[in-house]
């Protein structure tokens, strides 16, 4: 059974850091493409990063402005989210996602998905 299991998340201050974290279970890791996309309340889900199955190309949306940074460990099945300079704006429970083959940046895209993790930022 395939599993996407996200952590990491909570509370901060506006200003602060998280890292998140997304274990794979099921599936042979390193042929999958790996991306991070978020929703916030009464907003459509959002593509935020994502990195090939070796991690040489990470991807970002444009309104990170490089704060967060997307890695990955194949040898334990885990990519993670660094995030920096948080936001307000970035309040939004984050999902992991996986798709078999080459990166993509379209949610329609992966069809493998995670519970999500919350993460708030107060100002």
């Amino acid at each position: 059974q395939v599993q996407l299991v996200e952590s990491g998340g909570g509370l901060v201050q506006a200003g602060n850091s998280l890292m998140l974290s997304c274990a794979a279970a099921g599936l042979r890791f390193s042929n999958y493409a790996m991306a991070w996309f978020r929703q916030a309340p009464g907003k459509e889900r959002e593509f935020v990063a994502a990195i090939n199955w070796s991690g040489t190309t990470p991807v970002y949306t444009d309104f990170l402005k490089g704060r967060f940074t997307i890695s990955r460990d194949n040898a334990e099945d885990i990519v993670y989210l660094s995030m920096n300079s948080l936001e307000p704006e970035d309040t939004a429970v984050y999902y992991c996602a996986a798709r078999s083959g080459a990166l993509k940046t379209a949610r329609e895209e992966y069809l493998l998905w995670g519970q999500g993790t919350q993460v708030s930022v107060s100002s």
